[in-house]
């Protein structure tokens, strides 16, 4: 996909080590998790918001009076 080899992708590692800490690497990994599951229950909850294509109305019926 981005042409990243295993010795690529140690030397990114390692510079998320040196950069982060080893200590803050965990918290990080965390946040991140944390992060794309309140990114997903959003889409999920608009997705239910959405009406849906069977409901929506176009214009061509008219109310009962």
């Amino acid at each position: 996909m981005f042409g990243l080899g295993a010795p690529e992708l140690l030397i990114v590692l390692a510079l998320v080590v040196v950069l982060f800490g080893g200590a803050k690497i965990p918290k990080l990994a965390r946040s991140l998790g944390q992060a794309q599951k309140e990114f997903k229950a959003g889409l999920e909850d608009g997705a239910k918001d959405e009406p849906s294509e069977s409901s929506k109305s176009d214009g061509t019926t008219k109310p009962d009076a």
